[in-house]
């Protein structure tokens, strides 16, 4: 690693931030996130309310945590990820309060709106931004790490949750895992996220000794063809992965496979998951910005396409589920990195804001749309085939994601990542005029 100049974080600070980081997105997307799909059937069951109605109070917080988002990504680029993930978690505390506590459906939707804007200050895009800024060429390993470890959320707080329903009830279960997050997080943020805040372009400029990507002011990004083309890529990415997530083990019991089969089959997902988050690194020093995003949107569709045309056997669909987890699990990847590989980390925070609300938007609609599809269609294969579809689309939308610049910009090259490279020299040979980098 490069010698840190004063002020910024050296080796020992960038390790603690990245663990703190991971502890936090852990609990945090346990407790927001996870732990709702295993206590709602609870939660309709005690209540007498819908799980329609419930699930939508869920989504929700997610549409609001898309909106807090773009001024929370703004808020970080001037005054970095201590105070507003601090103030993230303080907030979740009393959302996840209301949660259990709600007497009646418009308390409860109103927990969730608050819970939204705790998401939006302690799930993944502050958390990005934060590793993006201080961690500069090396963000690649920091950010996989990060996923990686994230990823067992999940494996955590389900089993956690299922637990604790059992001897508790839903509404203590919310209680004690409200005072998990006040315990954990808000003191991790507090005090494991300490350190100066790198200002705008300072990583750009002390590792490439040029402007580059620094310059790019957030309004002319934001208008730019890439930009415009970047969003809808990444959010019909997002909404045919999470979309394939909650509808595939209806889809493998459609093929025959027993309920613990299926569920067997969207663990190995999972596992699919960790490994394609281990070859992210390759596959930055292997292809162009754009082609990465092409390949894995690609790969996204194809394995979608496959769990929905194949009729069997086991093995093989276990495979394509595994292949989809793989997708996936680069996927989150190409998000944490679809800004700072264009336009450098400068305003990454407002920049992956904007990029990750309509995301958000589209995971919330996730849940319930591949449900309707499948009534619509007489069943879940065709759903599949549907999203294998928006997720090629995506993937041709990816093909226009790189912006074009007036002057080639030649810079050395880090073995860790493609960052040391501007947008323009990472792009296609011939897309400004300039010779391939490598």
């Amino acid at each position: 690693m490069d010698a840190q100049p004063a002020g910024t974080l050296d080796a020992g600070g960038l390790r603690r931030v990245l663990v703190v980081l991971c502890v936090t997105e852990i609990v945090s997307w346990g407790v927001l996130y996870y732990a709702f799909p295993v206590l709602a059937p609870s939660i309709a069951a005690d209540t007498g309310w819908s799980v329609s109605m419930i699930t939508a109070g869920f989504s929700t917080g997610l549409v609001v945590s898309a909106l807090v988002g773009i001024p929370a990504g703004r808020w970080l680029d001037r005054i970095g990820p201590r105070p507003v993930m601090t103030v993230g978690s303080v907030l979740g505390v009393p959302a996840v309060v209301g949660i259990a506590l709600a007497p009646n459906l418009p308390s409860f939707f109103a927990a969730w709106a608050l819970a939204g804007v705790a998401m939006a200050g302690t799930l993944y895009p502050p958390a990005f931004a934060a590793l993006t800024r201080w961690w500069g060429p090396q963000r690649v390993r920091a950010l996989t790490a990060l996923t990686l470890l994230a990823g067992l959320a999940s494996t955590i707080f389900a089993p956690t949750a299922a637990a604790l329903l059992g001897q508790l009830g839903w509404r203590h279960t919310y209680l004690a895992l409200a005072v998990v997050l006040a315990v954990i997080t808000i003191p991790a943020h507090l005090f494991g996220l300490r350190g100066r805040w790198p200002d705008p372009g300072h990583t750009e400029h002390r590792h490439s000794g040029q402007q580059g990507a620094a310059e790019h002011a957030p309004r002319e990004v934001m208008r730019s063809r890439a930009f415009l083309l970047l969003v809808p890529a990444i959010a019909l990415g997002t909404f045919a992965a999470f979309a394939v997530v909650v509808n595939q083990v209806p889809l493998l019991i459609e093929r025959g496979l027993s309920t613990s089969d299926a569920a067997w089959a969207l663990g190995l997902g999972g596992l699919g998951q960790v490994l394609g988050r281990l070859g992210y690194g390759r596959l930055t020093t292997a292809l162009s910005v754009r082609m990465r995003a092409v390949v894995i949107l690609a790969l996204s569709a194809a394995a979608t396409l496959l769990l929905g045309l194949l009729p069997g056997p086991e093995v093989l669909l276990i495979a394509a589920a595994m292949l989809a987890g793989a997708a996936r699990g680069v996927f989150t990847l190409l998000q944490a990195t679809a800004v700072s590989d264009r336009w450098g980390a400068a305003h990454y925070g407002l920049l992956n804001g904007l990029l990750s609300a309509p995301s958000m938007i589209a995971t919330a609609l996730a849940p319930w749309a591949g449900a309707a599809i499948a009534v619509a269609l007489g069943g879940y294969p065709g759903v599949f085939v549907l999203l294998a579809a928006t997720a090629a689309l995506a993937a041709l939308l990816a093909t226009g994601t790189v912006p074009r610049h007036d002057k080639p910009t030649t810079v050395p090259r880090d073995p860790d990542s493609s960052f040391t490279r501007p947008p323009e020299a990472a792009a296609d040979a011939g897309q400004d005029g300039s010779p391939p980098t490598r």
